[in-house]
Protein backbone atom coordinates (compact mmCIF):
# COMPACT_ATOMS: atom_id res chain seq x y z
CA UNK A 1 0.00 0.00 0.00
CA UNK A 2 1.40 3.14 -0.68
CA UNK A 3 0.40 6.54 0.77
CA UNK A 4 0.77 10.12 0.21
CA UNK A 5 0.88 11.83 3.55
CA UNK A 6 1.90 15.56 4.25
CA UNK A 7 2.85 16.20 7.77
CA UNK A 8 2.97 19.97 8.91
CA UNK A 9 2.91 21.16 4.74
CA UNK A 10 5.80 18.27 3.31
CA UNK A 11 4.19 15.61 1.17
CA UNK A 12 5.76 12.19 0.99
CA UNK A 13 4.81 8.90 -0.65
CA UNK A 14 5.38 6.31 2.50
CA UNK A 15 4.49 2.60 1.44
CA UNK A 16 3.73 0.16 3.43
CA UNK A 17 3.71 -3.97 3.50
CA UNK A 18 2.63 -6.91 5.58
CA UNK A 19 5.02 -9.50 5.49
CA UNK A 20 4.44 -12.89 6.71
CA UNK A 21 4.97 -10.84 10.65
CA UNK A 22 5.29 -7.54 11.48
CA UNK A 23 5.71 -4.60 9.07
CA UNK A 24 7.66 -2.80 6.78
CA UNK A 25 7.99 0.89 5.78
CA UNK A 26 9.51 2.33 3.09
CA UNK A 27 10.34 6.31 3.26
CA UNK A 28 12.63 7.85 1.03
CA UNK A 29 14.07 5.24 -0.45
CA UNK A 30 14.82 3.60 3.18
CA UNK A 31 13.38 0.21 4.54
CA UNK A 32 12.90 -0.66 8.26
CA UNK A 33 10.71 -3.32 10.31
CA UNK A 34 7.49 -1.67 12.27
CA UNK A 35 6.30 -3.41 14.88
CA UNK A 36 2.89 -1.79 15.32
CA UNK A 37 0.39 -2.35 18.35
CA UNK A 38 -3.10 -0.80 18.71
CA UNK A 39 -3.23 -0.90 22.94
CA UNK A 40 -6.51 1.05 22.31
CA UNK A 41 -8.33 2.92 19.88
CA UNK A 42 -6.71 6.31 18.12
CA UNK A 43 -3.39 5.41 19.89
CA UNK A 44 -0.20 3.29 18.06
CA UNK A 45 2.48 1.98 19.91
CA UNK A 46 5.60 1.61 17.17
CA UNK A 47 8.85 -0.34 17.73
CA UNK A 48 11.41 1.11 15.08
CA UNK A 49 15.31 0.00 15.32
CA UNK A 50 14.14 -0.86 19.56
CA UNK A 51 12.95 2.17 20.19
CA UNK A 52 9.10 3.02 20.91
CA UNK A 53 6.98 6.05 20.30
CA UNK A 54 3.40 6.15 21.46
CA UNK A 55 1.18 7.67 18.69
CA UNK A 56 -2.21 10.00 18.80
CA UNK A 57 -4.33 11.15 16.40
CA UNK A 58 -6.56 13.66 17.20
CA UNK A 59 -9.15 16.36 15.21
CA UNK A 60 -8.93 19.85 16.04
CA UNK A 61 -10.76 22.10 14.09
CA UNK A 62 -11.65 19.51 11.61
CA UNK A 63 -7.36 19.34 11.45
CA UNK A 64 -6.05 15.93 12.05
CA UNK A 65 -3.32 15.82 14.32
CA UNK A 66 -0.63 13.48 15.03
CA UNK A 67 0.95 13.49 18.37
CA UNK A 68 4.03 11.76 19.24
CA UNK A 69 5.29 12.14 22.57
CA UNK A 70 4.63 16.08 23.38
CA UNK A 71 5.23 17.05 19.62
CA UNK A 72 2.10 17.61 17.58
CA UNK A 73 1.67 17.43 13.33
CA UNK A 74 -0.74 18.46 11.30
CA UNK A 75 -1.35 15.81 8.90
CA UNK A 76 -3.08 14.61 5.96
CA UNK A 77 -2.79 10.64 4.53
CA UNK A 78 -4.79 10.27 1.32
CA UNK A 79 -4.77 6.90 -0.54
CA UNK A 80 -4.45 7.87 -4.43
CA UNK A 81 -6.40 4.38 -5.18
CA UNK A 82 -9.29 5.81 -3.51
CA UNK A 83 -11.85 6.95 -5.88
CA UNK A 84 -13.09 9.74 -3.07
CA UNK A 85 -9.02 10.60 -2.62
CA UNK A 86 -9.08 11.34 -6.43
CA UNK A 87 -11.68 13.67 -6.33
CA UNK A 88 -10.68 15.62 -3.29
CA UNK A 89 -7.52 16.46 -4.99
CA UNK A 90 -9.17 17.45 -8.37
CA UNK A 91 -11.71 19.70 -6.85
CA UNK A 92 -8.67 21.42 -4.37
CA UNK A 93 -6.42 21.95 -7.18
CA UNK A 94 -9.32 24.22 -9.66
CA UNK A 95 -10.75 27.54 -8.80
CA UNK A 96 -11.07 29.58 -5.90
CA UNK A 97 -11.24 27.74 -2.42
CA UNK A 98 -12.65 28.98 1.07
CA UNK A 99 -11.63 29.37 4.33
CA UNK A 100 -14.09 28.96 6.65
CA UNK A 101 -14.66 29.49 10.51
CA UNK A 102 -14.77 26.05 11.90
CA UNK A 103 -16.40 27.63 15.32
CA UNK A 104 -17.44 30.86 16.91
CA UNK A 105 -14.21 32.53 18.01
CA UNK A 106 -12.02 35.68 17.62
CA UNK A 107 -9.51 36.59 14.58
CA UNK A 108 -6.00 37.40 16.50
CA UNK A 109 -3.76 37.48 13.79
CA UNK A 110 -3.84 37.48 9.87
CA UNK A 111 -0.46 35.67 8.79
CA UNK A 112 -0.85 36.10 5.08
CA UNK A 113 -2.42 38.76 3.23
CA UNK A 114 -3.81 39.23 -0.20
CA UNK A 115 -1.73 38.74 -3.13
CA UNK A 116 0.50 36.73 -0.82
CA UNK A 117 1.39 33.19 -2.73
CA UNK A 118 0.34 29.88 -0.10
CA UNK A 119 1.34 26.21 -0.47
CA UNK A 120 -1.08 23.74 0.61
CA UNK A 121 -1.71 23.33 4.09
CA UNK A 122 0.04 26.88 5.38
CA UNK A 123 -1.29 29.15 8.12
CA UNK A 124 -3.00 31.75 6.82
CA UNK A 125 -4.90 33.06 9.96
CA UNK A 126 -5.30 32.38 13.50
CA UNK A 127 -8.52 32.63 15.44
CA UNK A 128 -9.30 32.04 19.47
CA UNK A 129 -11.72 30.41 20.53
CA UNK A 130 -12.55 28.44 23.82
CA UNK A 131 -8.96 30.15 24.90
CA UNK A 132 -7.59 28.36 22.22
CA UNK A 133 -5.61 29.57 19.09
CA UNK A 134 -5.88 27.70 16.43
CA UNK A 135 -4.65 28.26 13.12
CA UNK A 136 -6.69 28.15 9.71
CA UNK A 137 -4.44 26.70 6.55
CA UNK A 138 -4.92 27.03 2.90
CA UNK A 139 -7.09 24.49 1.47
CA UNK A 140 -4.38 24.16 -1.73
CA UNK A 141 -1.55 26.24 -3.26
CA UNK A 142 -2.35 29.40 -4.65
CA UNK A 143 -2.35 33.19 -4.18
CA UNK A 144 -4.63 34.70 -1.34
CA UNK A 145 -7.26 36.62 -3.16
CA UNK A 146 -9.21 37.66 -0.35
CA UNK A 147 -9.48 38.06 3.39
CA UNK A 148 -13.18 39.00 4.65
CA UNK A 149 -12.31 39.97 7.95
CA UNK A 150 -9.60 41.94 9.97
CA UNK A 151 -8.09 41.43 13.22
CA UNK A 152 -9.60 41.31 16.42
CA UNK A 153 -13.22 40.30 14.37
CA UNK A 154 -15.43 37.96 15.66
CA UNK A 155 -16.56 35.31 13.73
CA UNK A 156 -19.40 32.77 13.40
CA UNK A 157 -19.04 29.01 12.78
CA UNK A 158 -19.40 28.46 8.78
CA UNK A 159 -17.81 32.51 8.16
CA UNK A 160 -15.82 32.14 5.08
CA UNK A 161 -12.58 34.20 6.18
CA UNK A 162 -10.13 34.20 3.20
CA UNK A 163 -10.27 32.63 -0.23
CA UNK A 164 -7.78 31.24 -2.26
CA UNK A 165 -7.44 31.01 -5.72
Amino acid sequence: MIYEVTIDGKTRPVELVRPASGWKCKLEGKTFPLDVALPRPGVLSILIDGRSYEVRQENLAGESVIVIGRERFATNVRDPRSLASRRHVDDASHGVRKITAPMPGKVVRILASPGTPVESGQAVLVIEAMKMQNELKSPKKGTVKKINISEGSAVEAGQALAEVE
